[in-house]
């Protein structure tokens, strides 16, 4: 059962600004990264769910959280289906990412209140999501629509709350384009955790990079 609401987890995507992300099947590892982000500054973080027995190692590192990060919030990404969902959700998986938009994951999610953000890419497929009940529309991929779609949909929707993953990286430039757009928050991946971070387990350097993030998108936002 998930820690937070998923109010709470809205809320937190908002302030944050920033939704980190990886994967890694090294458990150990991957408790690693998650206390260099969480001493970085961040409160949520997402897994992707993308290896073999994936869901064996959100598991532990879920587990980790809640014992020695309190305050953390992990969800999963890259979830295609609802049987999928409710797997990780049944391991305590506090949102779901999706990089398409399925009703079945939809109606798993909203069952049991867990904060779902799919991956949509018109306008059509976003009217939808929020029919459904998506409080945080991820666009992706992020780098094929740019900050221009996001300012475009934000027009006529105003009330649409937009997280574009992929296109994005920790750079004053690429992040005041996106919050200038109107989005809320957005998901970073490779460009924050980079193979070389986790190749060479430079987790102060990881640290660093999150904190520098952090304040970039306070400083974007003029918080």
């Amino acid at each position: 059962m998930a820690r937070f609401t998923r109010i709470e987890v809205a809320l937190t995507m908002k302030e944050q600004g920033m939704v980190p992300l990886f994967y890694h099947k090294d458990i150990d590892l991957g408790k690693k990264i998650l206390t260099a982000c969480y001493k970085g500054g961040a409160r949520l973080i997402e897994f992707t769910s993308r290896g073999d027995y994936a869901h064996e190692v959100f598991n532990e590192l879920n587990k980790f959280c809640e014992k020695e990060l309190p305050e953390m919030i992990m969800g999963v990404g890259s979830i295609t289906d609802g049987a999928s969902a409710s797997l990780y959700m049944a391991l305590g998986a506090n949102f779901i990412v999706t990089p398409v938009l399925r009703e079945d994951i939809a109606i798993a999610c909203n069952r049991r209140k867990v904060l779902w953000s799919p991956g949509c890419g018109t306008l059509t497929e976003i009217c939808r999501a929020e029919e459904l009940g998506c409080e945080i529309v991820k666009l992706f991929p992020g780098d094929i629509y740019g900050p221009g779609f996001v300012k475009g949909i934000k027009g006529p929707q105003p009330w649409t709350s937009v997280m574009p993953t992929g296109g994005v990286s920790p750079t004053r430039e690429n992040l005041k384009g996106w919050f200038d757009a109107g989005v809320t928050c957005v998901g970073m991946g490779s460009q924050l955790i980079s193979a070389s971070i986790l190749k060479n387990k430079e987790y102060a350097l990881l640290e660093e990079k999150v904190v520098e993030a952090l304040n970039l998108i306070k400083e974007v936002r003029g918080f």
